[in-house]
């Protein structure tokens, strides 16, 4: 007996549960941190890294943290459309496991940020790396699964194995050089 080929038809509402969760779990760690730390405040965990709640009302690097108040509903608008479209794609059929999680990830990032930005009007960030005076800005589990789901996209396409396999073709293995005969006397 064969297995089916993977489809997210099959399942797509488990898929979307995935996403809810990764979401969830988003908002659960945002949560844990505004609760034990006071806006602004900074615990040192390491000599390279501490944990930090602040608020962030642009978007990566704190691009448009400045605007006057439009990001909140652009950004949050931009999130539920690509969570939108993603989530129809589940709908559909993902054909590549690692694709699907990507997208899963990218949904629940994105969701995780979009509840942020309609309740708080920024996004909860609590992740500071650093290096001597030099701080990576500060980020959060739903920028994790953005950026983890953008690479995995990456990573899926570029594996012609996958890509082969997700348009319905069976990998196999490349073709052997002919032999020639050695010409006898």
């Amino acid at each position: 007996m064969t297995a089916a080929p993977f489809d997210t038809r099959h399942r797509w509402p488990a898929w979307i549960l995935f996403a809810a969760a990764l979401a969830a779990l988003d908002q659960a760690t945002k949560a844990i941190v505004a609760a034990a730390l006071p806006l602004h405040a900074r615990v040192e965990v390491a000599p390279w890294f501490n944990l930090v709640h602040v608020l962030n009302p642009g978007t990566a690097f704190s691009f448009l943290a400045e605007a006057s108040g439009w990001q909140r509903y652009f950004l949050s608008a931009i999130g539920l459309i690509v969570s939108a479209v993603l989530l129809w794609m589940f709908w559909r059929g993902v054909k590549d496991r690692l694709e699907a999680v990507a997208y899963a990830g990218l949904v629940g990032g994105a969701l995780g940020n979009v509840v942020d930005r309609l309740r708080l009007g920024a996004v909860v960030d609590y992740l500071d790396f650093y290096w001597q005076d030099r701080h990576w800005p500060a980020f959060n589990l739903a920028d994790i699964l953005v950026v983890g789901g953008a690479g995995l996209l990456i990573v899926a396409s570029v594996l012609p194995q996958r890509r082969l396999a997700a348009d319905g073709i069976p990998p196999t293995l490349p073709p052997r050089p002919e032999r020639r005969e050695a010409a006898r006397p």
